[in-house]
């Protein structure tokens, strides 16, 4: 089965994306749905977390979202160590999941396949752009956060100038249909590379 990395900036709609590929007949995996369980079950990375962060990093329900992403979208270098601690399970859990798939392709999702050179463990990849405006609006609308946090996540991103090179697929995702008809196209091809 063809391992196919999606990713996309913030705001991009990587995870539309994806929820359009699974109407295809794709299994996805999303990696930071499965990021947060992972986090929120496991021990260890608990551990790690309140050492790197404090207790603060962990409320009775889970994870602290606001109070780590305070701290790690400010801090490339702590951002860096909270990847560390995380990503390697997401990667293990994947490669689990990924081998229980009965399809000609899947799809894993993730915010930084680039960054962290996981595109290179996929067989083709796919990057959903959009304006920065429309990103920017798509997450104040998502979850109302402020536009000084969202540029602070954005700028931990690398720029779609430094992923398009890298992408077998460049999906622009600005209005629906249109995104659509693309994925349809790259559904085609993918079944027949």
């Amino acid at each position: 089965m063809k391992i196919i990395g999606l990713t996309g900036g913030i705001g991009s709609g990587k995870t539309t994306v994806a929820y359009l590929f699974e109407a295809l007949g794709a299994p996805i995996y999303i990696a930071d749905i499965e990021a947060k369980k992972l986090t929120n079950r496991s021990k260890f990375i608990r551990k790690k977390l309140i050492a790197l962060l404090g207790e603060e990093a962990f409320q009775e329900e889970g994870i602290n979202r606001a109070f780590v992403a305070a701290k790690i979208f400010k801090d490339p270098i702590l951002l860096q160590k909270v990847n560390a601690i995380i990503h390697p399970r997401v990667q293990q859990h994947f490669n689990r999941w990924a081998k229980k798939q009965d399809a000609p392709y899947c799809i894993k999702e993730a915010a930084v396949l680039f960054e962290n050179g996981g595109y290179q463990k996929c067989d083709y990849t796919i990057l959903v752009t959009a304006p920065k405006h429309l990103r920017i609006q798509r997450i104040q609308q998502r979850d109302a956060s402020s536009e000084e946090a969202i540029k602070d996540r954005m700028d931990n991103q690398w720029p779609d100038s430094k992923k398009i090179p890298l992408a077998d697929f460049v999906i622009e995702n600005i209005t629906l249909s249109k995104t659509k008809n693309r994925v349809e196209h790259i559904h085609k091809i993918l079944l027949e590379v």
